[in-house]
Parts: structure tokens; C-alpha cells; sequence
């Protein structure tokens, strides 16, 4: 899947599909965000007493997933630059729609905010109940980051790589098997792209979330999975699972000997989940800007890089005409990609 954007070389190739050579995603995304900065010194500034009460951070997971890690992490940052108090409002439910649905209701004055990985660009595509067009009805803040996902089988899976587990899908369509933590979910995606490039049938079985799912595939009742690293990559370290590839576009430093899955014979394949942050449509401009001067702060700040590097989470920080760019070309792949692979959801 060619991506769009460019300026983010580190973890996946320019969103044009080209190599940058000698640019990293980091200093492209920083020579960006001093642009805008320059470019919009004359705008108006957020209004003078805003925030002036509590800001609602609404995560529309249950607490203890990879978005509500995010969110808790980069929370008491946002808090302290913000000077008011910021609330973690975890509002789970339908796939995330329900949190979504929350913001989207709120008055759009920049005190109910939406944090949320690439589900809700996703969903409406997927999904009749995401009754939300989650271009029109959100204002884009900022793409906070990343979370590479990986490939993974049970300890003693007879695959070794992803081309091992291709070829015996070829061999046996429809019977080997994906779990994934939710339809729409970027491991869901993932997999479904694999099955796109690689010609294969495997279908994808949907759980109530990672764990269950994880659990599955260690007893043998799944074939593979795919999973943003902060769930998956425990499992590997404890010796339960068995990590075949990285999703993102480029190996990890911290996994050095991991190879990607374009690396496996795909060189297209490029699939982290992703996470932004949104407010309601008809928020005013100057409290969008101050929101992401905060997330922007908040990921400077070197613990929350610490805490967030121990979990693989790559930080990114686009402005809002960046993310807004980017959540549109999102959405034009997740819709050829769903058409492709005739995805149909029954909710």
C-alpha cells in the first residue's frame, strides 16, 4: 500500500511512495513544523482564557489498551502545557464509535477532545453504524504517532517466516486463519492486505479485543495475527509467541534482526496503526492551534519519549493541515483496500 504524505521517512517511506534518501522522517516532520510555525505567525491566537476549565480527553476504549497507554502518557504533558486540569474519559464501546460519536455531539469549544487510533477513519467505511463522516464531522489536530505492528504465530508454529506462511496458504486456501483485535482495527487491515498482495485466502476471525485474540493464536485455535507491538511484543519476549515480521516500512532499531514484511516479498506493504487526536467540526481555529502547540510540547518532552519508547511508540506530531492531508489519503487506501478484498462486516 503506497502511502501519500510526505515528511515521515523513519517509519514508512514518503506518503508519494518515492525513497528520500539522506532524510529522516523526524527532520522532514520538524523543517514542517517550523514552516508552519513561520507561515502562521499573523494568525489569531486561542482565545485568552482558554482553557479556562477542564478539557475531557475522551478515549473510546476501555482503560488498559494501546490508545488509553497513549492517552495516560501523554496526558499529565498536555495538562501541565495546557495550565488547566485534563481529564482521561474512557468511553468504550461498538468498536470505538461510541466515544467518537460522544466528541462528535460535543459543543465544539475545544473542551471535549477525541483520542483514537486509525479505527476512526475506518469505521465508516466498514461499519453502518459509524453514522459519523470522519471528515466533515471532526476538526484534525494532530497525528500524535505510530505503533508498528508485528506478525506473529504460537512458539512452536511450524512457520518461520511470513513467506512460510504464505506458501502453505496457498497450498490450503481458507484454511489457515488471522485473529484480529476488532474489524476495522489496523491489525484487521494488516491482514487483509496481506491476503490482497500475496493472493491468498485466509480468513480473519474478529474478537472482543487483543487479548482474547493473542490468546487464541499461543493455543494453536488461530493461525497468526497481526497487533500493534505494545500487546503483541510481551508475548514474544516471554517466549508464548513467535514474531515472524514488523509491518512498518522499515526495521526497528530495537528489533534489528526483525524483518519487515516488505522485506518478505512485499515491497509495497506498509501498515503501523496510527493515532490522532480531533475536536468536533466547528471548533475555532486558534484553540485547534493551541491544542496541537501542546501536543506538539508533550512529545518533546523527554519522558514522555522515554515512556513512549519503551513501548515502540513512535511520536510524530503533525500539524493540523498535515493530519488533515494525511487522514484523507488514509481514507481513500482504507476504501481500495476494503473494495479489494471485498471486506464485508455484518454489525
Amino acid at each position: 500500500m503506497k502511502q501519500e504524505r510526505n515528511g515521515r521517512e523513519s517509519v514508512r517511506r514518503g506518503r508519494d511512495g518515492a525513497a528520500r534518501p539522506g532524510a529522516t522522517r523526524r527532520a522532514l516532520i520538524a523543517a514542517a513544523c517550523m514552516a508552519a510555525v513561520v507561515g502562521t505567525g499573523a494568525a489569531a491566537a486561542a482565545p485568552a482564557d482558554y482553557p479556562s476549565e477542564p478539557i475531557y480527553l475522551v478515549v473510546p476504549f476501555p482503560p488498559g489498551g494501546s490508545v488509553d497507554t497513549v492517552a495516560r502518557v501523554i496526558a499529565p504533558r498536555l495538562e501541565a502545557s495546557l495550565g488547566q486540569r485534563l481529564v482521561v474519559e474512557n468511553r468504550g464501546g461498538a468498536n470505538s464509535v461510541i466515544g467518537a460519536q460522544h466528541v462528535r455531539q460535543a459543543k465544539p469549544n475545544g473542551y471535549t477532545i477525541l483520542l483514537n487510533a486509525s479505527l476512526q477513519v475506518a469505521n465508516p467505511v466498514l461499519l453502518r453504524t459509524a453514522t459519523y463522516d470522519p471528515i466533515k464531522d471532526f476538526v484534525p489536530i494532530s497525528e500524535i504517532g505510530a505503533l508498528p505492528q508485528i506478525v506473529v504465530v504460537k512458539k512452536d508454529s511450524p512457520y518461520k517466516t511470513v513467506a512460510d506462511l504464505v506458501n502453505d496458504a496457498r497450498k490450503r486456501p481458507g484454511e489457515l486463519t488471522w485473529a484480529t483485535a476488532a474489524f476495522g482495527a489496523a491489525g484487521h487491515l494488516a491482514c487483509e492486505l496481506v491476503n490482497v498482495q500475496a493472493d491468498i485466502k485466509m480468513p480473519v476471525i474478529p474478537y472482543k479485543g487483543g487479548g482474547p485474540a493473542l490468546v487464541d493464536v499461543m493455543g494453536g485455535h488461530v493461525t497468526a495475527m497481526i497487533e500493534p507491538m505494545a500487546s503483541a511484543y510481551p508475548h514474544v519476549e516471554s517466549g508464548r509467541l513467535r514474531a515472524l515480521a514488523v509491518t512498518s516500512a522499515q526495521r526497528l532499531p530495537s528489533l534489528p534482526d526483525l524483518p519487515t514484511v516488505a522485506e518478505s516479498g512485499f515491497p509495497d506493504y506498509d501498515m503501523p496503526s496510527w493515532y490522532g487526536l480531533w475536536a468536533p467540526a466547528g471548533t475555532p481555529q486558534p484553540i485547534v492551534d493551541r491544542l496541537y502547540q501542546a501536543v506538539d510540547q508533550a512529545l518533546k518532552d523527554p519522558a514522555v519519549a522515554k515512556r513512549l519508547a519503551a513501548i515502540s511508540f513512535m511520536p510524530i506530531a503533525s500539524t493540523p493541515a498535515e493530519f488533515a492531508k494525511f487522514q484523507a489519503g488514509q481514507l481513500a487506501q482504507y476504501r481500495n483496500l476494503i473494495s479489494k478484498a471485498n471486506i464485508k462486516v455484518d454489525d
